[in-house]
């Protein structure tokens, strides 16, 4: 058997050596134009990037401003707090570790898994997201001794907001509580834990409280220890305000309404400088800012004596008979009303097959202006209000600042409600009737005031007819809002009626030798009251269908004057549960009387 030799069949083609060459030429360009991109071209940008593998930047935390009183006396102050917060990239087992801070803290696992979850949209890389707002000291040491055992746990120093006197200036103050996440979203200088104002002064001079967050550089090692530090940049705190509020009054003023439902307001009539604001009941305003639980909020939010309502400001009530200065004025100032023209009042009137009784049974015979105000007799305020009826009584009481806010710094203001026909037929479809002036022309029916507004209204009388935003800053400057539509001539006349109302008549219980005091009671019914509860004492009459008690006023002495006005809810009658409150005040005020 014999084999052939093929001498030109042993070469390989040509062709593919050269293809093979081109292809490794081809490989090894490629890997040196990539080797040239990442090293040359993305060297200084991948050379930064890793060093912020090892230098990490983050927020250093600015103490909010603090809050002191017109005497310079805290308010409300920041104190440390430890919070336990979480950095994600460094966390190797997430579910072991919610667990773990869940028993150590008794924090609710499913409400940390929620939190955890909800800080991968709104947390930054390598920035802590907070589980637990505040850690007992002990609980700090125990974490800080495990720390090395559950990696990307991390303690946070913040300060927190302090109020020292608690329920006292709640409604004032209102709280700050966890940013939520409209609030994250709209502002990009918070992160996830952050606090803010939420309600009171803290919510409406959040920009000038709120400090800017300082920068600072840590370097840390692969388990996310810190090993050293540096500012980039100091943190700048919140701007210090001082509120009018004169904390030893506001205090007194409280003991005054302890157990009682109502508000008072004592203010500065030249200047509009709010002296004492008291709402009562009141709450905590501590508890917002070391997290509310569930059950606290729902006890709170659903407490029938409404806690978190501010009664001077967000509250409004029918006025009763502290309207019939509106009226009386208005009736003034129209040129309707003759101050010495007298009216008859034999305890009731009648108007068409309706009859509308007087407080006092038997009437009061007949009245002028000024013993119609004194004495607080409806049906001489029958007769004017069915004169001026609505379409003037309406305009006028609008032009003294009711049924609008009076733009004091508070969240929420109410602007009550001064009807009209228009009013009346969008409201209810149906047309004004006859007899609803009447009922205007005495404070009662649609017709809704705060205390507030009546307070600066007050202050308008006595301050030459100015009015002025009521104000809660400490400020040598008073905000004229507008003007009583109101003669000086006829103005006097009220306030003189209003004197002779504390030394003769219904307000006798602020009648004091040593100064000039005026004012006006007012009994706001709540719901008609059947035949046989009329004449019963107030403690005989169920707490939810007693009227609502006012006393608007003012009081001079040694050159310093002011108003006050208490509303009692469900007090009973003005005279008997908002006197003795108000004279309390005056007491403060003005020392004992001589």
């Amino acid at each position: 058997m014999s084999t052939r030799f093929d001498p030109e069949g042993r070469l390989p083609p040509r062709t593919g050596l050269l293809l093979l060459q081109g292809f490794i030429w081809g490989l090894f360009c490629l890997f040196a134009l990539r080797l040239w991109y990442l090293q040359v071209h993305k060297g200084e940008e991948f050379a930064l990037k890793a060093e912020e593998n090892q230098l990490r930047r983050e927020a250093v935390y600015a103490p909010r401003g603090l809050i002191r009183d017109r005497n310079g006396e805290l308010v409300a102050v920041n104190e440390p707090a430890y919070v336990l917060g979480l950095v994600r990239e460094d966390c190797r087992d997430p579910t072991a570790t919610l667990d773990k801070v869940s028993e150590w803290t008794g924090a609710d696992r499913e409400e940390l898994k929620q939190r955890f979850h909800k800080g991968k949209r709104l947390v930054k890389p390598f920035e802590p997201l907070i589980l637990v707002p505040d850690l007992s000291f002990e609980l700090l040491a125990r974490i800080e001794a495990n720390a090395l055992f559950w990696p990307g746990l991390k303690i946070v120093v913040r300060p927190r907001r302090y109020y020292p006197q608690g329920e006292l200036l709640a409604h004032v103050l209102g709280y700050v509580a966890e940013a939520n996440e409209e609030e994250l979203e709209k502002d990009e200088n918070l992160s996830l834990g952050d606090d803010v104002g939420k309600g009171g002064m803290e919510l409406v001079f959040e920009s000038r409280l709120r400090g800017t967050k300082g920068l600072r550089q840590s370097e840390v090692d692969a388990t996310g220890r810190r090993l050293n530090q540096r500012v980039l940049r100091k943190p700048t705190a919140g701007e210090n305000i001082h509120l009018s509020i004169d904390l030893k009054l506001q205090e007194h003023c409280a003991g005054l309404l302890e157990g009682k439902a109502g508000a008072i307001i004592v203010m500065e009539p030249y200047t509009g400088q709010v002296l004492a604001f008291v709402s009562r009941p009141s709450f905590d305003n501590n508890v917002f800012t070391t997290g509310l639980s569930t059950g606290q909020w729902e006890a709170l939010r659903d407490d029938p004596m409404h806690p978190l309502q501010n009664r001077v400001v967000q509250s409004v009530y029918p006025p009763g008979s502290v309207f019939k200065l509106i009226v009386a004025s208005c009736g003034l100032s129209e040129g309707l009303l003759d101050p010495e023209e007298t009216e008859y009042c034999p305890g009731f009137w009648k108007l068409g097959r309706r009859v509308f009784k007087c407080w006092k049974k038997h009437g009061h015979g007949r009245v002028a202006l000024n013993e119609a105000i004194v004495q607080s007799c409806d049906v001489y305020f029958y007769h004017l209000g069915d004169k001026l009826k609505v379409d003037r009584i309406s305009p006028f009481a609008k032009a003294c600042g009711f049924g609008r806010p009076t733009g004091i710094d508070l969240p929420h203001e109410k602007p009550g409600l001064i009807p009209s026909k228009e009013w009346k037929l969008k409201r209810f479809g149906e047309s004004w009737q006859g007899g609803e002036n009447l009922n205007l022309a005495i404070g009662q029916g649609y017709v809704q005031v705060s205390p507030v507004q009546v307070a600066r209204f007050i202050a308008a009388l006595v301050n030459g007819g100015d009015l002025l935003k009521p104000e809660l800053l400490k400020s040598d400057a008073p905000t004229r809002q507008g003007e009583l539509p109101l003669s000086d001539e006829h103005r006097q006349m009220v306030v003189d009626a209003m004197v002779d109302t504390v030394n003769e008549g219904t307000a006798r219980r602020l009648r004091r030798k040593d100064a000039r005091i005026g004012g006006k009671t007012g009994t706001a019914q709540v719901v008609k009251l059947m035949e046989e509860l009329d004449d019963k004492e107030t403690d005989e009459i169920p707490y939810k269908f007693r009227d609502h008690a006012w006393l608007a006023s003012f009081g001079e002495k040694d050159g310093k004057t002011y108003v006050a006005v208490c509303m009692v809810e469900h007090g009973g009658h003005g005279s008997e549960a908002a006197g003795p409150v108000l004279k309390g005040v005056y007491r403060y005020l003005f020392g004992k009387r001589k």
